[in-house]
């Protein structure tokens, strides 16, 4: 059964209907929108451990429905509210004045949309939605990266296991941090391990624990992971590697909330959540029958998926600047921006390795970059170009090295050692051209 902590959640009472774009970016900030219509505003119903603010959207209520808002503001003058005025307003309506001087009781001016998201964002009664907030951690604005903030405020006070997936370096053990961070257990111990990097024969022992004597060299007792970390959060990283008998003892903790060290019987009784992460398909690995179909199930509660570097439009060069940033903090230098063909060849490149990926490239470019401005030799993107460009440009480059040869054996009549010395290369290497494009010399003489 989920237990749910005691965080308040953060509501804003939305007069009218915001646009998709503002419900994405509240979401992935803490808020929950609940639009009201403002010809009907005593429906609402405001849930006392609610954490809420008022938004009255100018833009969209209509003349008739002004009395009715005016009124339920004035009912409940002790809530914080904000405006939203038509872009380019100068000077508000008389008709809109009531409204404007109950939202000036706590803020100086109305506000426009980014403004007003900013507002919110940093709204002195929610320190936790802060640019110092755990999911602020995860830099970036495109959708996707959105979306991903958006459900660490859903998940993180749940207590279930969650699923954190992607590819490497998109940042999943920060997803997992800020989890616990934001999460009832806060206060007690985040433990990490890399399940891959776990000699086999030790992962039971490193885990949950063992007793004096239970294999050679196990001297004393000693607490695993899980016991060490009671009242706190377990982090798997790369939890697909777990060999197939810490799978079974991994699931007994999920189902039974207990642990039995190596070498001993008695269960023990153990509090954690469990976080776990793989770039693997853990489906696929059942089907292989190398992951227990029946753990997979449990750790499946709440799947978190990384977006890739490629899916985050416009957050490379976000990245890229805050990294530089971070660099220049910690170790000053000459380079303090990207130069423009820097830009273009970091937005055009695939970014394999993703975050991290684009972190050790401008980290290096910093030290490297004889300049103010890295250029795209400092981060070793010079000949980076889309993958349909680079198969596009293989292939007239096999094209224009064929012609070369086919016209080099016309030229010395088919002859291979002359055609050699032409090229100034070996015969092997003729032959091995003609090999490699097709090229038969008795069809083409």
């Amino acid at each position: 059964m989920a237990v749910v902590s005691d965080i308040q959640a953060r509501c804003a009472i939305w007069f009218g209907q915001p646009l998709a774009t503002e419900r994405a970016a509240l979401a992935a900030v803490g808020w929950q929108v609940r639009s009201v219509d403002p010809l009907q505003p005593q429906a609402v119903g405001l849930r006392g451990r609610d954490q809420v603010v008022g938004v009255i959207d100018l833009r969209q209520i209509p003349a008739l429905a002004l009395t009715a808002v005016t009124e339920w503001t004035q009912r409940h003058d002790h809530l914080p509210l904000l405006a939203v005025l038509p872009s380019g307003v100068s000077s508000p309506p008389p008709s809109w004045q009531p409204l404007l001087d109950a939202c000036q009781g706590h803020f100086s001016l109305p506000l426009e949309q980014q403004a007003l998201l900013e507002q919110l964002a940093h709204h002195p009664q929610h320190t936790s939605t802060d640019a110092d907030s755990p999911a602020q951690r995860l830099i970036g604005d495109s959708p996707a990266l959105l979306a991903t903030r958006a459900s660490l405020f859903k998940f993180a006070p749940v207590d279930l296991p969650v699923l954190v997936t992607g590819e490497t370096g998109t940042g999943k053990e920060l997803a997992a941090h800020a989890l616990h961070a934001m999460s009832a257990r806060a206060d007690h111990r985040f433990m990490a391990v890399n399940c891959g990097a776990i000699p086999a024969n030790l992962v039971q022992s490193e885990l949950f624990g063992h007793e004096r004597g239970a294999f050679t060299g196990a001297a004393q007792r000693r607490l695993g992971l899980f016991e060490s970390a009671s009242g706190g959060t377990v982090f798997l990283d790369e939890v697909g590697d777990l060999p197939l008998d810490a799978q079974t003892s991994l699931l007994r903790v999920l189902q039974e909330g207990t642990i039995e060290r190596v070498g001993s019987s008695q269960p023990l009784r153990v509090d954690v959540r469990v976080l776990a992460a793989t770039h693997v398909d853990l489906e696929q690995a059942v089907a292989q029958g190398r992951f227990r179909r029946d753990l997979f199930y449990r750790l499946n509660v709440l799947r978190l998926a990384m977006p890739a570097l490629r899916e985050r439009s416009g957050d490379v060069l976000v990245l890229a600047e805050h990294f530089l940033r971070q660099f220049r903090a910690r170790h000053p230098g000459r380079a303090r921006g990207f130069s423009s063909c820097a830009r273009q060849a970091m937005q055009r490149f695939d970014w394999p390795g993703n975050v991290r990926e684009l972190l050790n490239r401008v980290q290096r470019a910093a030290i490297v970059a004889d300049g103010e401005l890295i250029e795209p030799s400092d981060l070793d993107l010079v000949a980076t170009l889309p993958a349909a460009a680079r198969a596009l440009l293989q292939s007239a480059r096999e094209q224009v090295e064929r012609d070369l040869l086919v016209q080099a054996l016309r030229e010395n009549e088919f002859n291979v050692s002359a055609c050699a010395r032409h090229m100034q290369v070996s015969r092997v290497t003729v032959y091995r051209l003609c090999r490699k494009h097709q090229v038969e010399l008795p069809a083409i003489r």
